[in-house]
Formats: structure tokens, sequence, C-alpha cells
């Protein structure tokens, strides 16, 4: 897994490390949406926003949560057709560092 992003704020300001986290907790907790669905989702718009980092991330997440590289690949599609081929681009850095051709 990538290093938290956010482990500056523990010494920078604890308390919104503290919020952000209660909100990640909050967000990505099973609902009418299972967890990995959410994380796809979240996958998603960090392909179409060039987050490379962030797609890896949430796809070890979402593979955790039970995600399969379909499942994945497809969440990627509809980031395509919503934001274009630079999502591709940028989930292909991501997923290339994962080796997602192992996953199933």
């Amino acid at each position: 897994m990538t290093e938290y992003p956010l482990k500056i704020y523990e010494k920078l300001d604890p308390e919104l490390l503290r919020n952000v986290e209660t909100s990640k907790e909050f967000v990505f907790a099973d609902g009418a949406l299972p967890k990995k669905f959410k994380l796809l989702i979240a996958l998603a718009f960090d392909a179409s926003y060039g987050a490379a980092n962030g797609v890896k991330s949430l796809a070890l997440q979402a593979i955790e949560a039970g995600a399969t590289k379909e499942e994945i690949t497809e969440a990627l599609r509809v980031a395509y057709y919503i934001s274009g081929v630079g999502s591709l681009y940028t989930a292909a850095e991501a997923l290339n560092d994962i080796k997602m051709k192992n996953t199933s």
C-alpha cells in the first residue's frame, strides 16, 4: 500500500485528520451500497482527476474489500466515458504498479 498522503497532518493538525478519518469511515461504510462499490466510485473519480496514487490506493482497498479486476476495469470504463482517455492513462500507471493481472 502506498504511504497515507495525509500522514503529515498527524503533526500539523491532528484534529483535522481525525475529522477526515471520521468522514472516510462514514462514507465508505457498508450501506445501501457495499464498501467495494463505494471504493470503485472513488477510484473512477481519482482516475478522472489524474490522481494515479489515489487510483492505486483505492484499487488495493477495493481488492481487499472483495472487488475483482473485472469490476475495477468496468469502473474505469465509466471514468473513460465521462472524463476521456486521460483517465485510462492515469489508471494504467497506477494499476501497473500493483500488478492487476494477479487479481481475479
